[in-house]
């Protein structure tokens, strides 16, 4: 089941995947520690905050779309028992 704690958990767990990519490749291009730092911190921080509410528009899709999966196989239903 889909939550919102569920849903901050993973865009946590996502962020700190994004935070280690981001620091080593700022690291790779410039050798420095700090800018490496900066850039590993603020690139992911924005880009995981875009991720969580990406989550979240995408599940209101999955909810909007399941209501119209349920009427279609009963209606399919109804019409295989006649």
């Amino acid at each position: 089941m889909h939550t919102p704690n569920r849903d901050l958990l993973k865009t946590l767990s996502f962020a700190t995947l994004h935070f280690g990519v981001a620091f080593t490749v700022a690291y790779a291009l410039t050798g420095s520690v700090a800018v490496a730092t900066g850039i590993g911190l603020i690139e992911p921080i924005a880009n995981t905050v875009a991720f969580y509410f990406h989550e979240r528009a995408w599940r209101r899709v999955d909810d909007r779309a399941a209501p119209r999966k349920n009427a279609t196989g009963m209606c399919c239903a109804l019409h295989g028992a006649g």
